[in-house]
């Protein structure tokens, strides 16, 4: 009877045919990037039979493409408003922030922009040739650039002088490659490895931005989605986050 049950075993394992692997599709604005992945690993170590599928981008874009049926579980976005659209719209529910980002004024090493005493008033120098930020229209952590410049008294004087990003990654990836002075991003991606110690940041005061998230109506593993942002809120997530840069509600 052994002897048959081991053959059941090994011709079972043979075909390859193994216990069902579950995918949660979630939709991510471009600055979670570095912490999602680790978030997601994270959760994937508690659940080995799920595996976790982002998409990143500008959580305009990501909003566009979920009012037109894009087939996500979940909406991880930079903002409170499209989540908040989304359920206005019957497309979404259980919306719930889950983290507190910080916009940075970033610039290189060596650099002689004097953020420390100026702040954002040195952007307008004349020396500050490119500075680099999200596009606003899609892109919550541009829109909160642009506040924060028109706080400062200057929108007019910087705004010739923006290189748009389609996303806070195409954003710091202009700075990355030296391609800007200056940038304005998410603290998360200031700290990520392709910017960390090739420059210094400094927090943009009263630049904070909510990020929440939604359950999409039209997922097809609804309470897998709510199980991840249950995981999200909890104690290993949030200490990911403020690892990566985020302050946690």
């Amino acid at each position: 009877m052994r002897t048959l049950l081991f053959l059941i075993a090994t011709a079972w394992a043979s075909t390859g045919l193994t216990a069902e692997r579950t995918s949660l599709s979630v939709a991510a604005a471009a600055n979670l990037k570095p912490a999602l992945a680790e978030v997601g690993a994270a959760f994937q170590r508690e659940r080995p039979d799920v595996d976790v599928i982002a998409t990143y981008g500008a959580s305009g874009a990501l909003f566009a493409q979920l009012e037109n049926g894009a087939p996500h579980d979940l909406f991880l976005s930079a903002d409170r408003e499209f989540p908040a659209r989304l359920v206005a719209a019957g497309l979404a529910r259980d919306e719930v922030v889950y983290a507190l980002g910080q916009l940075v004024v970033w610039v290189p090493n060596g650099s002689p922009i004097d953020l420390e005493r100026r702040g954002l008033a040195a952007l307008a120098d004349p020396a500050v040739r490119k500075v680099a930020v999200a596009n606003p229209r899609v892109a919550p952590y541009g829109r909160a650039a642009e506040a924060a410049l028109r706080a400062a008294g200057v929108e007019a004087a910087v705004a010739p002088k923006l290189v748009l990003g389609e996303s806070v990654a195409q954003a710091a990836q202009f700075a990355a490659t030296g391609a800007v002075d200056a940038a304005l991003l998410p603290r998360s991606l200031a700290l990520a490895p392709e910017l960390a110690g090739r420059g210094r940041a400094l927090p943009v005061k009263g630049a904070e931005v909510a990020q929440s998230a939604v359950v999409l109506i039209r997922a097809k593993r609804a309470d897998l989605a709510r199980e991840f942002l249950a995981f999200l809120r909890g104690p290993e997530a949030r200490a990911i986050l403020e690892r990566h840069g985020y302050a946690v509600p």
